[in-house]
């Protein structure tokens, strides 16, 4: 309303319709310094849940092949799987090095 009365006392006769927003707000500093923080902790949020997206996307397309070969050849009572051991042992490092990257 105060730029309106300023107009109006000016002699400039615009409606309220004429009058631009350019869309700013003046604040004081612990304001600005408020907005600034709940930005960077955003940030921060978005940064960790894409880190944790794609740990997630890695264990899943670590595991999904595993689980693919189980389930190959249902019709057969047994599985052959040489070094057996060994491959487990494999797989949990690197499902290990994906949990803690």
């Amino acid at each position: 309303m105060l730029a309106l009365s300023i107009m109006l006392t000016e002699g400039n006769v615009m409606s309220t319709d004429d009058f631009f927003d350019f869309g700013f707000t003046a604040v004081d500093e612990s304001e600005l310094q408020a907005v600034q923080q709940t930005a960077a902790k955003a940030d921060n949020a978005e940064q960790l849940a894409l880190t944790t997206q794609e740990k997630v996307d890695r264990l899943y397309n670590a595991i999904q092949p595993l689980l693919s070969n189980l389930k190959k050849n249902p019709e057969k009572d047994y599985i052959l799987w040489p070094n057996r051991v060994e491959k487990v042992d494999q797989f949990e490092d690197m499902l290990r090095k994906i949990y803690k990257s």
